[in-house]
């Protein structure tokens, strides 16, 4: 999955590098590799790589990942449309 792409600049995704404490939790539930730790914290690998799926920013203990599912988690669209934003997860 080291080639995949979803759309170029449209994620969501950010990290704050001075809340990260460089746990590598981000790194490891990534399921495209966006993520990466290196030298004590972590850095956005791939932006594009990015499907907005949430598992990073859930497994932060620090706060510094986040990210909001939209264009890029095509599960949550699929949700919104079949049971609505209020009830609608990506994760």
């Amino acid at each position: 999955m080291r080639t995949f792409r979803y759309l170029s600049g449209v994620s969501t995704l950010a990290l704050d590098t001075a809340r990260c404490v460089g746990c590598g939790w981000c790194e490891v539930v990534c399921p495209h590799g966006v993520l990466a730790v290196s030298d004590g914290k972590a850095g956005i690998v791939d932006r594009d790589r990015c499907m907005e799926c949430g598992a990073c920013a859930a497994n932060c203990p620090a706060g510094a990942v986040r990210v909001t599912p939209g264009v890029g988690c095509a599960a949550y669209i699929l949700q919104v449309w079949l049971k609505g934003k209020a009830k609608a997860s990506c994760c």
